[in-house]
């Protein structure tokens, strides 16, 4: 519970779109705050004049009416005014229970408007004898008078009714507020999917060169630069694959000279196993130059690649091969590739992962699906039951040129095997993980999706 709060605070505080969205939400609030305190403010002094007037005017005419008709007349007037108008005149008695008038701010102003225009003496109550309403007290000659109006004839606009206009243009704006980012953050995010593309391995889709200048320069700086970096790439591969190539004419020469040269057995067997360590690292310099294109990749039967692999690495003498891999296991690669990967992988073990106290390497071999539907992976894992590797050096393997010597014995290569399986893995849109396993050795984890 506590992690999950974690990562949610630190996508709210890290995420650029939620921070123009919480800060465009805080001064739309700030601004409606403000707009609704000016409004109020300049509201008030109309508000008060146009209720005082109208009951003043409401007074008067019911005033004017009843003293200017006839006495049997009343009667159906006062009826026609309850009916058509929604008014009503009571008697003032002295034993009237009389509550104080509404408590709100326009009050007191109102009274003194009214009082103002009809006399001193004149009352004002929200309630009579249990009757709700707004109660105004008039005189006719010695006779006194309440008239009732209804409560929403000089009713402003209530604190709920203000709420509720606020809450919606509140939502409507926080709305616009996450428009408006979403349209600042889209190309920066495109941004950020191609930079995140480009360090997987994967040539992006060029940027669109369009929008503001800003947007413009950076999105075509970067298309440069994906440009600059293939090209880099394709140099590099073509001078690595010729120069390799090339080496491999002289020690083919030099492997004949060997084999007719007068040499005893050991001096010829010692430049013979030194010939043959040069042309393995020339291969890993072929086979890392050379790149893994996504139009080659076909469907992949995983479980028979591996059980094939796996029965060719038992033939070793020194290698003790386990397995326990699932049926039905098919992906989308490029399965010359995916071999080299585990042939890679295998043979690393094999040089640095020796059992303690043995002279071969037990190697285990997994494969299992788990997920369903989209979320279906092929999980392949390859782990032997040496000393392992440091923690802190884990990543460094993965790194082109890079012998752990203390940590994983000697030797015999250019550094370049586990770089390998990185690059071809990348390339297929795998998830590579390596740690130390429970009881000693090296784990490597590949994740792949099945292919349907």
């Amino acid at each position: 519970m506590k992690l999950s709060r974690y990562f949610q605070l630190s996508s709210l505080k890290s995420g650029l779109f939620w921070r123009t969205f919480l800060l465009m939400g805080v001064l739309t609030t700030l601004s409606m705050s403000a707009w609704v305190g000016l409004v109020s403010v300049l509201q008030r002094e109309p508000q008060v004049q146009q209720i005082s007037a109208q009951v003043i005017s409401v007074v008067t005419i019911t005033h004017a009416a009843l003293t200017h008709s006839a006495p049997e007349l009343r009667r159906e007037l006062l009826f026609e005014l309850v009916s058509n108008e929604g008014i009503r005149v009571f008697t003032l008695e002295d034993d009237d229970e009389v509550e104080p008038p509404p408590a709100n701010s326009l009050m007191p102003d109102i009274e003194a408007l009214v009082k103002a225009k009809l006399g001193a003496d004149t009352r004002f109550s929200r309630s009579v004898n249990g009757m709700p309403g707004f109660w105004v007290s008039f005189n006719i000659g010695e006779d006194r008078y309440w008239l009732m109006l209804e409560r929403e004839r000089i009713r402003g606009m209530t604190g709920i009714q203000w709420l509720g206009w606020a809450s919606v243009v509140s939502v409507v704006s926080l709305l616009g507020a996450a428009l408006i980012s979403s349209l600042i953050n889209r190309p920066l995010a495109r941004l950020t999917a191609a930079t995140r593309e480009l360090a997987e391995g994967r040539r992006p889709d060029k940027l669109p060169e369009k929008g503001p200048a800003e947007i413009i320069q950076a999105n075509r700086s970067f298309n440069q630069m994906v440009e600059d970096l293939q090209q880099i790439e394709s140099d590099r591969a073509v001078i690595l694959a010729g120069i390799s190539h090339d080496l491999r004419t002289p020690l083919a020469r030099m492997q004949l000279e060997v084999e007719m040269a007068n040499l005893s057995n050991e001096a010829r067997e010692g430049i013979q196993s030194d010939i043959g360590q040069m042309d393995a690292i020339i291969g890993q310099f072929l086979d890392f130059a050379k790149p893994t294109e996504a139009s080659t990749f076909t469907t992949v039967d995983m479980t028979a690649l591996l059980e094939e692999t796996a029965h060719e690495a038992a033939r070793l003498q020194d290698v003790r091969i386990t397995t326990d891999i699932a049926d039905s296991a098919t992906v989308l690669g490029n399965p010359t590739d995916l071999k080299r990967v585990l042939n890679n992988l295998i043979e690393n073990a094999r040089r640095y992962g020796k059992t303690p106290d043995t002279d071969y390497t037990e190697i285990d071999i997994k494969c299992s699906v788990k997920g369903m539907h989209t979320f279906k992976r092929v999980t392949i894992e390859v782990q032997d039951h040496g000393a392992g590797v440091p923690d802190d050096q884990i990543q460094a393997l993965l790194k082109p040129f890079t012998r752990l010597d203390s940590a994983r014995g000697q030797a015999n290569g250019a550094g370049l095997g586990l770089a390998i399986v990185d690059r071809v893995l990348l390339r297929h849109g795998a998830e590579l993980q390596v740690r130390n396993r429970d009881g000693g050795g090296l784990l490597f984890q590949i994740t792949m999706k099945v292919m349907a």
